[in-house]
């Protein structure tokens, strides 16, 4: 019999193998558990940024996501290898050459594409799918899954943006740029809603996995919801929007300018139909020669704004009751002293009535004329026009110009230059919203693209500033029958019609260069277009630094595309001439 001591022993070293034999078990099983896929498996479903969507229905930039194919070559059965590659290559697209020489150079892992996209990575899950159930794949080695081949998400697949219209719409329309992994608006209606557009919250998806790696759907997969970015509707109708860039790169190419402005606004509501630069860019592939494109010249570029100002003081004036449209007043000739320089108008005679004035662009009338306000009405009146103020356009990074003090304007030198646009800096949509008064009855609107935004079927309407009455409508009615005749007699002969209520008013401005006046100019053309049917359009073209000889004038570079602005209106059905007489 055993001692006491001995069965003590015994029972010690039976612990202790039994200890080792479940350390060795929970070490196998662990080891084993490392070696063999997960049960369970997840997956994210990328939220996407929103579209941009035109008037007339186009997605004009849209994110789609892209689908990585992998495929583990060794777990192919070797008889069923050919079968593989004419199926792939049918579902893909790819040569069957291609598939086979990628297979036969690959010893494990195989990537046939990271770009596919989302309706054929679709279809190759299906085909996955199909070739699991025919046996085409098998387990490698030991393994009791099949690897085979596997279609998912391409990280960070969100980035790929498109934009389908290429050039056109731009700078307006702007990009994105990439920023700690993140894709966020830069430039254009891309970045003044960016907070809107950026996609939302990714989709979260967990449940088992079958011997194919595909998730099996549960009642409790769903963990959270995909949101997408909001879609923009914005007020641009693409057609003639292209339309107009056409007009506006052929004048650029004519006048030999270093870039051409035009855009129509609906005078009722603000909306923008079309703004169109000849200097654009594709947003899907920026190059170094674009980056003086990238910035949009209507909202951020400011100058000085030469005769189209006039109309704002003449308006000034009206509403002080300083004027009658049918006054004479003395322009000397045409050849006026101003401190130690001589003014001289372009169309010179002795007298001219206050509304030929605007007609005939006379500096010296305006000089005169501005004599009757004061500094502080000058200056007032402007800022009531919103001079030196954000228009509240949907567009990033917007100027404001500048004009001098109302003290300076006491000044009968500022208040001089000042009266015929000299001394003052504005931007093309901040005259374009001012002029935009004299055609709505005195009231103001906000310029705008955007329109609605819109996720998951409801909408949005993207909310505006309340209109404003800037002048009385007496006063407007006046300053438009003043602007019509610049059209019917004065300067703006070239815009002239028939059938149509059409006025606005030229302007030639030198431009300083280090505080001294260049040889380069801009002319531009300011106005509007209306129809018996009640469809008004404010209208306004920039034409910076012509180059061809004696076409420096905004008659000359502005007016015509002005002109053929107003024909690509009645030709599209936006405004309909009334008969003529010559017509009934």
């Amino acid at each position: 019999m055993l001692s006491r001591k001995t069965r003590t022993t015994i029972l010690f070293l039976l612990i202790i193998v039994m200890f080792l034999l479940f350390l060795f078990t929970m070490f196998y099983r662990a080891s084993i558990e490392r070696r063999l896929p997960s049960l369970q498996t997840s997956e994210s479903n990328t939220a996407l940024r929103g579209s941009i969507i035109t008037k007339d229905g186009f997605s004009v930039a849209i994110s789609q996501k892209l689908y990585t194919a992998k495929l583990d070559v060794r777990s192919i059965d070797p008889n069923k290898k050919d079968m593989f590659i004419k199926l792939y290559a049918l579902y893909s697209g790819e040569s069957e050459k291609d598939i086979k020489n990628a297979i036969n150079k690959t010893r494990s892992t195989l990537v046939f594409s990271d770009k596919i996209d989302a309706k054929t990575a679709m279809h190759l899950r299906e085909l996955a799918k199909k070739l699991y159930r025919q046996k085409v794949f098998v387990p490698i080695g030991n393994s009791t899954f099949t690897q085979g081949l596997s279609i998912f998400e391409t990280p960070q697949s969100r980035k790929n943006r498109t934009y389908m219209s290429k050039n056109s719409l731009t700078p307006v329309l702007g990009y994105i740029s990439q920023k700690d992994e993140k894709s966020m608006g830069a430039k254009g209606l891309e970045r003044y809603y960016d907070e809107y557009l950026a996609p939302i919250q990714d989709a979260k998806l967990v449940g088992p996995r079958d011997v194919g790696s595909n998730m099996i759907f549960t009642s409790e997969s769903n963990l959270a919801n995909r949101l997408d970015g909001y879609n923009l509707n914005i007020s641009i109708n693409l057609k003639f929007q292209t339309m107009l860039e056409k007009i506006v790169d052929e004048a650029r190419v004519f006048v030999d300018a270093t870039e051409i402005i035009a855009a129509v606004m609906d005078s009722k509501t603000g909306e923008i139909l079309a703004m169109a630069s000849s200097s654009r860019y594709d947003p899907s592939l920026i190059k170094q020669k674009d980056i003086k494109s990238l910035n949009s010249s209507a909202t951020e570029y400011s100058y000085e704004i030469g005769s189209v100002f006039k109309p704002f003081i003449f308006s000034i004036l009206l509403s002080h009751n300083k004027v009658n449209p049918l006054e004479l007043i003395n322009t000397y000739n045409g050849k006026y002293q101003l401190g130690k320089r001589i003014i001289r108008d372009t169309h010179p005679a002795p007298y001219l009535s206050a509304e030929d004035i605007i007609a005939e662009s006379s500096n010296i009338g305006m000089i005169e004329l501005a004599k009757r306000l004061s500094g502080t009405q000058i200056y007032d009146g402007l800022i009531n026009f919103g001079f030196t103020q954000k228009t509240g356009i949907d567009m990033p990074y917007e100027q404001i110009g500048a004009i001098p003090n109302a003290n300076r304007l006491d000044s009968q030198t500022y208040k001089a230059t000042v009266s015929y646009g000299y001394g003052v800096s504005a931007t093309f949509i901040q005259l374009m919203k001012a002029y935009n008064v004299f055609n709505n009855k005195g009231i103001a609107v906000t310029p705008h693209f955007g329109i609605s935004l819109e996720q998951n079927a409801k909408r949005y309407l993207v909310p505006l500033e309340q209109p404003k009455q800037i002048i009385t409508q007496d006063v407007a009615k006046r300053m438009k029958r003043t602007l019509i005749k610049v059209v019917e007699k004065g300067t703006g002969k070239k815009a002239l019609t028939p059938g149509l209520e059409v006025g606005g008013k030229t302007g030639t401005a030198h431009i300083a260069k280090k505080g001294i006046y260049s040889n380069l100019y801009n002319g531009s053309f300011f106005g509007f277009a209306n129809d018996h049917n009640g469809n008004t359009y404010t209208i306004g073209v920039l034409a910076r630094e012509p180059k061809r000889k004696y076409y420096h004038y905004g008659a000359q570079s502005a007016l015509p595309v002005f002109k053929s602005t107003v024909d690509l209106l009645v030709n599209e059905g936006y405004l309909i001439p009334a008969l003529t007489p010559e017509q009934k």
